[in-house]
């Protein structure tokens, strides 16, 4: 009896490791359980240094055209969240966006990509600001597998639209979160 409760478990452990390692996943080298000063936006009350997190991903399913990123806080106290990046038409070939990307001066994003306007009102990413106080954010990190390697949208597009194509584009996607809050001074 022994020995074949512990087989099945082996086998168990075993086909779910096997098949763990085939799903779309995002991750950072950047990122931790909380954001740091190196995220954090620099304006509104905010001192961070703005870097857009290094990402990577893998196993993109098949029929992957392009990739988008967003970062979403949906604890913002404005009634429907905030936008802090909408990165879209990133080349079926790109599996990483290295960090400071999010930076649209730098030009560390590949050729083609299309960063978007955030709830900050500026193309590029916008970090973690929350109001102080105000408790931990989520920050949900998204990269989304695309049917269609342009979205047909541009740099001024505002992130709701941008979703709504996301929404009708979407094979697969993968996210992380991470959390940040800024205590009272």
């Amino acid at each position: 009896m022994k020995k074949s409760n512990f087989i099945i478990g082996l086998l168990i452990t075993l086909s779910s490791t096997v098949f763990a390692q085939n799903t779309f996943t995002l991750s950072s080298n950047d990122l931790g359980g909380e954001a740091t000063i190196h995220e954090e936006f620099n304006g509104f009350g905010c001192t961070g240094e703005n870097q857009s997190p290094q990402l990577s991903w893998k196993n993109a399913p098949a029929g992957t055209k392009s990739f988008a990123v967003t970062m979403y806080d949906p604890d913002a106290p404005t009634g429907s969240g905030w936008w802090h990046w909408v990165v879209f038409d990133i080349p079926v070939n790109t599996k990483e966006l290295v960090s400071g990307a999010g930076n649209t001066k730098l030009n560390l994003a590949p050729e083609g990509v299309i960063q978007s306007i955030t709830d900050y009102g500026a193309n590029g990413y916008g970090g973690p600001c929350p109001p102080e106080g105000h408790g931990l954010h989520q920050y949900i990190i998204t990269v989304y597998a695309s049917k269609t390697d342009k979205l047909g949208l541009n740099e001024s597009t505002n992130p709701a639209v941008v979703g709504y194509y996301l929404w009708n584009n979407t094979i697969a996607k993968a996210s992380i979160i991470t959390y940040y809050q800024r205590s009272k001074k």
